[in-house]
């Protein structure tokens, strides 16, 4: 809620209508979050008019960025495994069925083999899309290779962010005091 020492104004960056609070409390940052079908972006009093520009497209970019990975759909979902599939195993990893579950807690996302379903955790919504492509490339070298040997990870060297994928979600887990890994 701003106080009697903020200003609020409104705007429309590329057609988002936005909120902008000035505040004299804060100093550097810059954020952003959606209240009532408007963006509202939190900036410093002092930021000059032409900075705080700047930030509002920003801003913008990012939350829309963010929104788009959240709504991924399950076909979506599909899609980018048939294609990851066909850049990185040749084609020859085709799954039955691909969808995103909110009970997954304990990985990042699994694979039966027997009915050729893939499924990814919620949790990877919000993360950004070349460390959703790594883990649905992982579960769908699982369905060429079960376990978790030389001739799987051989299968996934093709994937050129591979150990920063693996990074981002070890470096997740440990954050969060989540007991996940990938392998």
């Amino acid at each position: 809620m701003p106080t009697a020492k903020d200003a609020v104004e409104r705007t429309v960056v590329d057609g988002v209508d936005v909120e902008v609070r000035r505040s004299a409390r804060r100093r550097r940052t810059v954020s952003a979050y959606r209240h009532e079908g408007r963006l509202v972006v939190l900036v410093p009093a002092r930021m000059s008019r032409a900075e705080e520009g700047r930030w509002l497209r920003t801003m913008v970019q990012r939350v829309s960025a963010s929104e788009q990975r959240r709504s991924r759909t399950d076909d979506d979902l599909h899609r980018r495994a048939l294609e990851l599939s066909r850049e990185f195993l040749s084609g020859t990893a085709v799954p039955a069925s691909v969808r995103w579950v909110s009970t997954m807690t304990t990985r990042w996302g699994s694979c039966t083999p027997g009915d050729r379903s893939i499924r990814l955790s919620d949790t990877l919504r919000s993360m950004p899309g070349w460390v959703v492509d790594y883990v649905l490339l992982h579960e769908l070298a699982h369905l060429l290779e079960p376990g978790h040997g030389p001739a799987f990870w051989a299968r996934l060297q093709g994937y050129p962010r591979l150990e920063r994928a693996r990074g981002y979600l070890q470096g997740v887990s440990a954050a969060s005091g989540l007991a996940i890994g990938d392998d």
